[in-house]
């Protein structure tokens, strides 16, 4: 799929969130969205759910969230009415404690990136199989990782996916915000094994 990268960025930069989704959409492609259904997850889902409901949005559940937020997953689950699919790894996480010793730490390069592929590419792997995205809606910000802010509103990806991320520019106040004016919850205990520490990429946006 065909796209002016700088002209689509030029004239979605004063667009609003929806606006930005409505565009993705627009394009008349195969188009997915994605969800970590984590602390800031229900602003894409709601977005997503006032645009258009139908569309799959891929959750890929590593096996290793807490409680609060399946708690909070099963609500906006419910109450958005999105389309969710749920894409788990293929071995249970405490077979794969029991094997690797708990999740492995930064120091171990080789044996993180092999965790990460097993809880997170993976099981992305194989919803794009089934779904054969042209268009990829995510949550991701400029703001969060040295790798995002090279990045637009529109980018490609090493597969050649289109990425379009509405809230690419928007601010933890802006997020703040929105959840408030519709009432959004949110999973205030939140952990993702692949990250280690903050600012670290959890993989699926810098997989070829």
């Amino acid at each position: 799929m065909d796209v002016d990268l700088d002209s689509a960025n030029a004239a979605l930069r004063s667009a609003s969130a929806q606006e930005v989704v409505r565009w993705a959409l627009d394009r008349g492609r195969r188009t997915i969205a994605t969800t970590s259904m984590g602390r800031n997850a229900a602003v894409m889902l709601h977005l997503v759910s006032q645009v258009d409901r139908s569309v799959p949005t891929i959750w890929v559940d590593t096996g290793y969230n807490l409680r609060d937020t399946y708690v909070v997953a099963e609500r906006l689950i419910r109450d958005l009415q999105v389309d969710i699919h749920v894409y788990s790894p293929l071995m249970t996480s405490e077979r794969r404690n029991a094997i690797m010793g708990g999740i492995p730490t930064v120091d171990d390069e080789a044996q993180h990136q092999e965790f990460t592929r097993q809880v997170k590419l993976e099981p992305f792997d194989r919803a794009l199989q089934d779904f054969q995205p042209e268009i990829w809606l995510s949550g991701i910000r400029q703001e969060e990782t040295e790798h995002r802010k090279t990045l637009d509103i529109v980018s490609t990806d090493n597969r050649g996916i289109i990425k379009v991320a509405p809230l690419f520019y928007w601010s933890e106040d802006d997020i703040e915000a929105y959840m408030e004016q519709h009432g959004l919850p949110t999973c205030r205990h939140y952990f993702d094994p692949t990250k280690v520490h903050d600012g670290r990429e959890c993989g699926l946006h810098t997989a070829a």
